[in-house]
């Protein structure tokens, strides 16, 4: 329990409840590989209009390249960005469920391995390789479905909170699944960049 911080007073066993460790775990050094691959020939898009943050998308709409471009890397989310506290929805609404199509030039990397599964186990929507940047943050908000991580790329310092719990996630190829339906947000305090490969989840329910 040493990467957990609770600002209210919980059991110990509601600590983790919205970080769910999942019974399936991945090869690291190939998750690493296969990003290094990636990034050989493709950058990360950094034109997604939030700071400090950009995407790798590795599956689409079939036969719509279109669909993994701009604010459709980025997605629905509510957020509360002023003093009102008054929550507002920015971007738009995906429909997760037709992101069926693994990416063709990324079908020779352990990624598709990866991809296909997860797809075994989950009703996946769209999976991306999401980059945070060095000593930076996301808005406090929240999503319309949880969330599956593979941390790829980490440091001490890269935190995930969801409502007052803070934890860290290692890159030792295991998977989670977040409570993203619940305010939260994700931070990089380290000095390194932290790459997690994320996934919506459509058919995963909390208590």
């Amino acid at each position: 329990m040493n990467n957990v911080i609770s600002i209210n007073k919980k059991k110990p066993n509601d600590m983790l409840a919205d970080f769910q460790k999942q019974n399936i775990k991945f090869d690291i050094n190939k998750l690493k590989s296969a990003c290094n691959e990636i990034l050989k020939t493709k950058g990360f898009d950094t034109s997604l209009g939030i700071p400090h943050f950009a995407a790798i998308s590795l599956n689409q709409i079939p036969g719509d390249p279109d669909s993994i471009k701009g604010n459709k890397v980025r997605g629905v989310y509510w957020t509360k960005p002023d003093s009102t506290g008054v929550e507002v929805s920015r971007d738009v609404n995906i429909d997760e469920s037709k992101y069926t199509e693994f990416v063709k030039d990324y079908e020779n990397t352990y990624f598709k391995f990866v991809y296909e599964e997860l797809s075994k186990k989950f009703k996946l929507g769209r999976v991306r390789l999401l980059l945070k940047e060095p000593r930076s943050t996301l808005s406090w908000h929240r999503d319309p479905e949880p969330r599956l991580h593979i941390p790829i790329y980490t440091n001490p310092g890269a935190i995930m909170v969801i409502d007052n719990i803070a934890h860290h996630m290692p890159a030792d190829g295991s998977v989670w699944v977040t409570n993203n339906l619940k305010y939260h947000n994700a931070f990089n305090g380290g000095e390194e960049n932290r790459v997690h490969l994320v996934a919506c989840v459509l058919d995963y329910k909390f208590n």
